[in-house]
């Protein structure tokens, strides 16, 4: 399956890069870059990899490097510029290699990922977020454009990131449902609604909106984590634009998780939309 993905543009002047980035789902691609699994999760013991692929057409360098970043209550994440005593610890425990590898086209190439916790680290979750970036080839010095007397020269540096999660102990979470409305989005029906979560670790997983009688749900969204600096996220849902009609009176909302044993019902609910 092929995820929707979120991207961010940031421009620098003077000759500085552009840096798309890729949020997670079961695989995901910027530019000419895949990435499977896109949310690896260690429980301190085993190992894990991560597969990269390069799809373009010429020969590509890519760096790979770990990032904190925090998430805020609508889901965005922010880099992270002032580190807590857990965030130390998830970037120094993380192990991975190579940090730096050139892929022929269509060429494959793991990445291997482990986690040694030093000792007397406390039992919790901790995160950091891999980032799979191109390196740019070298190009002909060619005269910047100016605007204004200043001087740009904009070149596109393509990367993807995924969470890489360590749980240490026994970890439990609860989620619940509130505040579940139909709004407008993006000139779109949608369903808007809070999620609330306590305990020790994140949550991840879907939201489904379903209404009585239609098998299939009105509305759909996957990959919405809960992470845990934050006891509560905002998620907005696009609603099926062939279920539009259909989208009043009485619903059910569900906050589905995947697990190895098969999908859990972390939260559900039912709220009348108008």
């Amino acid at each position: 399956m092929v995820a929707t993905l979120s991207r961010r543009l940031a421009a620098f002047a003077l000759a500085a890069p552009v840096l798309m980035l890729a949020s997670p789902a079961a695989e995901a691609g910027v530019g000419d870059l895949l990435v499977a699994p896109t949310r690896v999760v260690l429980d301190g013991r085993r190992g894990a990899e991560v597969i990269l692929n390069n799809i373009g057409d010429d020969v590509a360098t890519y760096r790979v490097t770990a990032e904190l970043r925090r998430m805020t209550p609508d889901g965005n994440l922010v880099d992270v510029t002032d580190p807590n005593a857990g965030e130390k610890a998830a970037q120094e425990m993380l192990l991975y290699a190579p940090r730096r590898i050139t892929l022929p086209p269509n060429q494959p190439q793991a990445i291997r990922l482990s986690a040694r916790a030093p000792e007397g680290l406390p039992d919790g979750e901790y995160r950091v977020h891999m980032l799979f970036r191109a390196v740019p080839p070298p190009r002909p010095q060619v005269a910047p454009e100016k605007i204004d007397g200043v001087a740009f020269q904009l070149r596109p540096i393509y990367g993807v990131t995924i969470p890489v999660i360590i749980r240490l102990g026994r970890l439990e979470a609860k989620a619940a449902i509130a505040n579940v409305r139909k709004v407008t989005a993006e000139g779109r029906p949608a369903i808007s609604l809070d999620i609330n979560r306590a305990g020790d670790r994140s949550t991840f997983g879907a939201i489904k909106v379903f209404k009585a009688g239609i098998a299939e749900p009105i509305a759909l969204v996957s990959g919405i984590a809960v992470y845990t600096e934050i006891g509560q996220r905002s998620v907005t849902i696009p609603i099926d634009p062939a279920q539009v009609a259909n989208a009043n009176g009485q619903v059910t909302v569900q906050y589905v998780e995947p697990t190895d044993t098969g999908p859990v019902t972390l939260a559900e609910t039912t709220a009348v939309l108008r």
